[in-house]
């Protein structure tokens, strides 16, 4: 019995380690594509994402290797799925532009609220009056960050709230197809939709890089994406979502030292101040959900 406790123990926090390792993928993924919208065209930028993050995991990972790989008995939310992701990548992408790393994600931390928001009607896992308490309380730290009055508007933060709805309903769908097709599967459609949805674009927007650095950028946010989803996959087989999910908090630190390292952007107050009610919010939405379901 001890024994047993302890392997839940292990891997609970080998789970925790992979998430925090999956989340500054994602923290490094946003950098690169800040840096890289400074040298070509966001879509070029997204291009680069999904063909990358589809090339790199096919040395190992596909139909020949996997026969199974493309099976899926749901076919049509397969596509639609990663059409959303996609969405969200192209809104996120487009807003790093013009808000700071520190803004982006702690917009892109209202993602939990519209995920609870919309459980009800989608999933049939409806909000009580507590967590509707935390979505509002979210919300106002969401409207402290983005500040929507005439002076300290940036109309970016529209095209990041856009990326969070995309990516909430992505990840409600995520959570229905996980009933029938596997990790894998999910994971290669989300990749070669965005890439052949990607390809027939970005002629258009092309211009062929010349710097290094930036051709091993390009690379490197495709290697970054497929690495970043792989250990999220692999954490979530180790612990339960509700002991991971608080982790996903620690990219606003991460977030805050590369956009001063990289960019010299600093957060400013209402930022600071937005985002920690955002993430005390989403906090106690995680505390509520493990009430409801009985994790420990």
């Amino acid at each position: 019995m001890h024994d047993h406790a302890s392997k839940e123990r292990a891997a609970r926090l080998t789970g925790i380690a992979l998430m925090c390792g999956a989340v500054s993928c994602f923290a490094f993924l946003d950098t690169t594509a800040k840096y890289l919208n400074l040298h070509m065209n966001t879509l070029e930028v997204v291009w680069a994402r999904y063909t990358g993050a589809l090339l790199l995991p096919f040395i190992v990972s596909n139909p020949w290797t996997h026969p199974g790989l493309m099976r899926t008995t749901r076919p049509v939310l397969q596509i639609g799925r990663s059409v959303l992701l996609l969405g969200s990548t192209l809104f996120n992408f487009v807003a790093l532009r013009y808000l700071q790393l520190d803004e982006s994600v702690s917009i892109a931390f209202s993602t939990p609220f519209f995920v609870a928001a919309l459980s009800g009607p989608i999933l049939g896992e409806w909000v009580r009056w507590r967590r509707w308490t935390a979505i509002a309380v979210g919300f106002v730290g969401v409207l402290v960050v983005t500040r929507p009055t005439p002076a300290g508007f940036q109309p970016a933060v529209l095209i990041s709230l856009g990326g969070a709805i995309c990516y909430a309903l992505y990840a409600l769908s995520t959570r229905i197809l996980a009933r029938t097709d596997s990790n894998e599967t999910t994971l290669f459609y989300s990749n070669i939709v965005g890439a052949a949805v990607m390809l027939p674009v970005v002629p258009f927007v092309w211009t062929t890089p010349t710097d290094t650095l930036v051709i091993v950028l390009m690379v490197g946010t495709g290697a970054l994406a497929s690495f970043g989803h792989y250990l999220l996959i692999a954490a979530h087989r180790l612990a339960p979502a509700a002991v991971l999910s608080p982790f996903i908090y620690t990219e606003i630190v991460l977030m805050i030292a590369l956009g001063f390292l990289v960019f010299g952007d600093l957060p400013n107050r209402w930022t600071l101040t937005g985002a920690a009610i955002v993430v005390a919010s989403g906090l106690y939405l995680v505390h509520r959900e493990r009430k409801v379901k009985g994790e420990v």
